[in-house]
């Protein structure tokens, strides 16, 4: 994963400072929060909800320290439901899993460890996205990411998670070419990993 998270367009785009740990990010690396008509505080991925925006890194333990603190009820003057940090992180599967799918449905993405290998190996993989099951066995992950010189790889959804995308029964390896696709599967899984890092722990 890159170091800092791109907008689709490449560029790192506007800044916005999370509301509970003060650090400032590129504000399509961070999750918005808006207050809804009925007063609760929604998540808003795109960003497009109207009403003053309030940003969180998409850290669970940022979102649960915000969330525990009262932070995020402060901040927007919304009420907070419960489990905001557990809500986030399936909102962020579920998008992933249909970003990986459209890429598939546009013959942009293949999954299966032989198809993935001879993508890799016909060269041109900078820019693109190798995608592995976080429980996946180590070893077919060996053998495909020297293969991948340039491109990101995303291993924050499990094998059943990918086999969703591509419609399968189970998934542990796939591919995405280089373009939008896969651009905007990085910024997506850049914003999931921050979510999955205590079951990795």
């Amino acid at each position: 994963m890159p170091d800092r998270p791109l907008t689709p367009e490449g560029e790192t785009g506007p800044e916005r400072r999370c509301l509970a740990s003060g650090r400032v990010a590129p504000k399509a690396s961070l999750i918005r929060l808006v207050v809804g008509p009925d007063g609760k505080v929604v998540t808003d991925l795109d960003a497009k909800l109207p009403g003053r925006g309030h940003y969180l890194a998409p850290e669970r333990e940022v979102i649960e320290r915000a969330e525990a603190k009262g932070l995020i009820r402060r901040a927007t003057g919304g009420e907070v439901e419960p489990g905001m940090a557990g809500r986030i992180e399936a909102l962020l599967v579920r998008r992933l899993i249909d970003r990986v799918a459209l890429a598939r449905k546009a013959g942009q993405a293949v999954a299966g460890f032989e198809k993935v290998r001879e993508h890799l190996k016909s060269g041109g993989t900078a820019g693109a996205v190798l995608l592995e099951a976080s429980d996946g066995a180590a070893d077919g992950r060996s053998k495909l990411v020297p293969l991948a010189p340039g491109a990101d790889v995303v291993d924050c959804l499990t094998a059943s998670e990918l086999a969703q995308a591509f419609g399968r029964e189970h998934t542990v390896h796939g591919f995405v070419a280089k373009g939008a696709f896969a651009e905007r599967i990085v910024l997506e899984a850049a914003r999931l990993e921050g979510l999955r890092m205590v079951g990795k722990q």
